[in-house]
């Protein structure tokens, strides 16, 4: 059985150790949220219609996930839910550039080449 992630808080004394161990987690955090973002541009790749970028099924969907997750794992499902929130827009905004720039980046290549002829 894992133990919940509440159960790995260190007790802190000082801001100093408080800081260290947000710094360290951090560490974790952030090659985990560019890997996520990532994903955004494939999904910017993949999907073929614009209006599909924002998909309010998933978010809920993603909402429940994490809500749930919360709990088991020991942490206050509204604070979760409210930075994935958060996060998901800034996701969504991201993808929606992601898009408008693969399909410019086609579009720009094919007139290049149209005129090439």
């Amino acid at each position: 059985m894992n133990p919940k992630a509440i159960q790995a808080v260190q007790h802190c004394t000082t801001m100093t150790d408080v800081r260290c161990c947000v710094d360290a987690l951090d560490d974790i955090l952030v090659p985990l949220l560019v890997q996520r973002t990532a994903y955004m541009t494939q999904a910017a790749r993949i999907k073929q219609d614009v209006n599909h970028v924002r998909d309010e099924a998933r978010i809920q969907t993603i909402v429940d996930r994490v809500r749930a997750q919360a709990v088991a794992e020991g942490g206050e499902p509204a604070v979760i839910e409210a930075i994935y929130r958060d996060m998901m827009e800034v996701c969504i905004a991201f993808e929606h550039r992601e898009f408008a720039r693969l399909r410019d980046g086609s579009a720009v290549h094919e007139v290049t080449s149209v005129e090439a002829l």
